[in-house]
């Protein structure tokens, strides 16, 4: 029997939507809720990693996914010069295991879709531009209000509403999100033949510059300089900034450029890392995804952590009895180390970086891609 028969999650992010599509299968009455009035209208492009496709098989919709991304299996190095000089192709670590392909590119509107179209088949009641107003946690269950005047009691509230986490705010939770140094250019553009996979070019004008395909026709590439305020920069100049800089890398970076004309598909935001020691639980209400932790890209592993995050919360639920002190007990084992440790990795990767230092990338990049090799 399961130790809920009904929970409130508070954003359709990918840990949200996740964690109601794993309850609502086995029978739970699941409420999902987003302030956002459509989940699936933003965003450019995300790299999935093998370890988070592993879960998207486990939520049924790997196949859907694969459809509509762009899987691949290596990694490219080139060299800031005036060829984009191909250094080194490597095969990339099958995180996900032998039978899933190491990598894919996809358009997080897709993604999005996909995943609340599941979790509304699999049953989970979807509301858009609706969250709480008020929770109030007993030691049964939780009353909560919500911003259209509805009120409903839950047996527990799952907070999936991202880094700057009302839920986690609405329990005490104080967390400190700070920013890593580094800022990072994207642009979603037409993908040119030249993409098939992610390169990753180190140095030049930026520390990083690098793209990754997204379906057969699109893409995203980025570049990642020093954090620096660029909030004053009009859709048009941001473009003319990211074109100038991406100037300085050639190979694929020379048939991108060429795309790279839609000042709309441009964005910019700073790297930020934060991470909850455990329990991520104040009662009844838990907090998972990035609203526990966020780190920067430098390994891909965000919305694989959140994947994970809700995988494990959804088989301790689904298993127990009932939500005690040795059902958190073991969501913070089997959570927080290994989510600790992606945090940390990915800063150090920019640190070395900030710090114009070698490091031991390839020692750190085994240790964390072991480590994600097993299932969370």
């Amino acid at each position: 029997m399961s130790a809920v028969r009904s929970v409130l999650v508070v954003g359709a992010g990918a840990a949200g939507t996740a964690t109601a599509i794993l309850l609502a299968d086995q029978g739970v009455s699941v409420d999902l809720v987003d302030v956002k009035p459509d989940v699936g209208a933003l965003g450019s492009g995300i790299t999935v990693q093998g370890n988070a496709l592993r879960v998207l098989r486990q939520l049924c919709v790997w196949e859907q996914a694969r459809a509509h991304g762009y899987p691949y299996d290596t990694l490219g190095l080139r060299a800031p010069d005036p060829d984009g000089t191909l250094l080194v192709e490597m095969p990339d670590g099958r995180t996900g295991g032998p039978d899933l392909p190491a990598t894919m590119g996809m358009e997080r509107p897709a993604l999005a879709r996909i995943l609340t179209d599941r979790a509304v088949a699999a049953g989970a009641k979807l509301r858009l531009g609706t969250t709480f107003e008020t929770l109030d946690p007993d030691d049964d269950g939780v009353d909560v209000t919500f911003t259209d005047g509805s009120r409903a009691r839950y047996d527990l509230v799952v907070g999936a509403d991202g880094v700057r986490s009302a839920t986690r705010a609405a329990i005490g939770i104080d967390l400190e999100t700070r920013a890593t140094g580094m800022g990072i250019w994207r642009a979603f553009v037409p993908r040119p033949d030249s993409v098939t996979r992610t390169d990753l070019y180190y140095g030049g004008r930026c520390y990083i510059a690098g793209y990754c395909p997204t379906a057969e026709d699109s893409m995203y590439a980025y570049l990642v300089e020093d954090a620096q305020d660029r909030s004053g920069l009009s859709p048009e100049e941001s473009l003319e900034v990211m074109r100038d800089l991406a100037s300085s890398y050639h190979g694929p970076w020379d048939d991108i450029r060429a795309v790279l004309t839609d000042p709309s598909r441009i964005n910019y935001t700073h790297f930020e890392a934060h991470v909850l020691e455990g329990p991520w639980n104040r009662g009844r209400v838990v907090v998972i995804g990035d609203a526990a932790h966020t780190c920067p890209p430098t390994l891909a592993q965000g919305a694989a952590q959140a994947l994970e995050d809700a995988a494990v919360l959804a088989e301790l639920l689904l298993a127990a009895d009932a939500v005690d002190d040795a059902l958190w007990d073991t969501f913070t084992e089997r959570r927080y180390e290994r989510a600790r440790a992606v945090v940390e990795a990915s800063v150090q990767l920019g640190q070395w970086m900030l710090d114009g230092e070698q490091g031991d990338v390839p020692g750190l990049m085994g240790r964390i891609g072991a480590m994600l090799t097993e299932p969370a």
